[in-house]
C-alpha cells in the first residue's frame, strides 16, 4: 500500500468515526446543557424558596406583632371599662353624701323636739330632695296604679278576683314601685293583679 491508498483509507475511517464522534459530541453538549440548565433552574427554585421563606418570616413577624397589639388592647379595655364602672359607682355615691348629711341633721333635730309636722316636713324635704337626685341621674318610677299587667316591668305578687270587667289583668295596687334608669328596668314593681 502506498502513502496515498493508506492516507485515503485513514480518511475513510475518520469520516466514518467522525458520526459517531459528532453524535457523542453532541448528546455530550446536550448533557452538559440540560446539566446547566438543571443547574440554574435549581438555582431560580432555591433563590424562590429562599425569598417566600423570607416572606413567610415578615408575615408570622407581623401577625405576633398584631396578636400582641390586640391583647394589649383587650387588657386595656377591660382595665378602662373597670375604671369606668368603679368611678361611676363613685360619682353615685358623692351625689348621695349630701342626702345623707340631711338624714343626719333631721334625725339630730327630731331628737330635740316633739313636733311631728315639723320633722314630717324634714323628711319630706329630704325625700324630695333623694328623688330629684335619681331624678338627674336617669331614675324615675313607674307609673302602675290601673295600667295593664306587663310581665317586663311588673312581678304579681298576688292576684284578688276584679270588681267589674274594666279590672281584669289591671294593677289594682302597688307594694313596691318599680323604677326604670334611662328606659331600662332597675327595679320590677311589686304589684295585686285583678283575675
Amino acid at each position: 500500500m502506498n502513502k496515498a491508498d493508506k492516507y485515503n483509507k485513514d480518511s475513510e475511517q475518520e469520516e466514518i468515526q467522525n458520526p459517531e464522534q459528532i453524535v457523542e459530541d453532541e448528546m455530550d453538549d446536550a448533557v452538559e446543557a440540560e446539566a446547566a440548565e438543571s443547574e440554574a433552574e435549581e438555582e431560580t427554585i432555591e433563590s424562590k424558596v429562599a425569598a417566600l421563606e423570607e416572606e413567610v418570616a415578615k408575615e408570622k413577624k407581623e401577625y405576633l406583632f398584631l396578636m400582641a397589639e390586640f391583647d394589649n388592647f383587650r387588657k386595656r379595655t377591660i382595665r378602662e371599662k373597670a375604671d369606668i364602672i368603679k368611678n361611676a359607682s363613685q360619682k353615685a355615691m358623692e351625689g348621695l353624701l349630701p342626702i345623707v348629711d340631711d338624714f343626719e341633721r333631721g334625725l339630730q333635730a327630731a331628737k330635740d323636739t316633739d313636733d311631728a309636722a315639723s320633722v314630717r316636713e324634714g323628711m319630706e324635704l329630704i325625700y324630695n330632695k333623694l328623688v330629684k337626685y335619681m331624678a338627674t341621674n336617669g331614675v324615675q318610677p313607674m307609673n302602675t296604679d290601673g295600667q295593664p299587667f306587663d310581665a317586663e316591668l311588673h312581678e304579681a305578687i298576688a292576684q284578688v278576683p276584679a270588681q267589674n270587667d274594666d279590672q281584669k289583668g289591671h294593677i289594682i295596687d302597688t307594694v313596691t314601685k318599680g323604677y326604670t334608669i334611662n328606659g331600662k328596668v332597675l327595679r320590677h314593681a311589686k304589684v295585686v293583679v285583678a283575675q
